[in-house]
């Protein structure tokens, strides 16, 4: 019995400081855990950061896709690529090749689209989260 009592007065001296630190405990838990508060944040900008590649892949793949039906049907697109890629020329055509200018950088037709071609939709823009983005 009288281990019951010390125990109860032991609780009521102390059962503010009891509470405050397992209020602090949870505090803790919640902000620096692994499901917390600085966890949410870093999954949130890593979520958005995969989403920019994703639509950056996106879009590079729309034009991949536009440059392949080009070669496959455009005759213009066709001709360019044997000319400047082969250096091949029509009959009777003569080709001179001449050096680069020394100060110029070497200019050559990658046939890269820069705006979204026709038939492929625009990449839609990237998610705002209510965080600060991080500087």
């Amino acid at each position: 019995m009288k281990f019951l009592d010390s125990c109860r007065q032991f609780a009521r001296r102390n059962l503010s400081v009891l509470l405050g630190v397992g209020l602090l405990l949870l505090v803790v838990q919640d902000v620096f855990g692994t499901h917390g508060v600085l966890a949410m944040r870093r999954s949130k900008r890593e979520a958005a950061d995969i989403q920019k590649e994703i639509n950056r892949l996106e879009s590079e793949n729309c034009s991949m896709e536009q440059g392949v039906e080009n070669l496959k049907s455009d005759p213009q697109t066709i001709e360019r690529i044997a000319r400047d890629e082969m250096g091949l020329a029509k009959p009777g055509e003569y080709i001179f090749k001449l050096p680069p200018k020394a100060g110029s950088a070497s200019t050559s037709s990658s046939g890269t689209v820069s705006a979204a071609p026709s038939g492929c939709p625009a990449a839609p823009p990237p998610a705002t989260t209510g965080a600060p983005t991080p500087r």
